[in-house]
């Protein structure tokens, strides 16, 4: 809260929270906390297209924690979408409450992008190359993963 010359004005303090999974070097778990709006849209932008730079191709997004969703975070899922697609990628969701699910259903994204129950079954369903079966250690796609906590957006609290 703010206190601005005696007018108090509530500032929203709702932080975006991502934590990323490297699986092997072309698939990542991309785990979100908080409100996809226009406010934290762009921080999600920019870890994603981290991935990308990074060899990652086949991106997991984790929404379960996303309570929020507007059309600036829509935008956010259709780019990524796109540039996985460039790469020869994909992207799947996984974890959608049921409003999510309604508003992914409604504008017909969770028709041309897959939608898993969960991250492992998000992870089981991607195409397996010689190259992800090179990488990936031993015990499963999830054994050994390195894990990146990359925490809240810039200048929330």
């Amino acid at each position: 809260m703010i206190n601005d010359g005696g007018r108090e004005q509530i500032v929203s303090a709702q932080a975006l929270n991502v934590e990323v999974t490297v699986v092997d070097p072309e698939v990542a778990v991309v785990a979100v906390q908080g409100d996809l709006d226009a406010d934290t849209g762009t921080y999600l932008h920019h870890q994603l297209a981290n991935q990308l730079v990074h060899g990652r191709r086949h991106l997991v997004l984790d929404l379960r924690a996303v309570p929020f969703m507007d059309s600036s975070g829509l935008g956010i899922i259709i780019r990524a979408i796109n540039d996985t697609k460039r790469v020869e990628g994909s992207v799947r969701l996984a974890a959608l409450s049921p409003a999510l699910r309604r508003l992914l259903d409604l504008t017909g994204i969770s028709v041309t992008t897959p939608v898993h129950a969960d991250p492992e079954e998000a992870l089981a369903a991607i195409p397996r190359t010689p190259a992800h079966a090179a990488a990936e250690p031993e015990g499963g796609a999830s054994a050994g993963a390195d894990r990146a906590a990359t925490g809240p957006a810039p200048g929330s609290a």
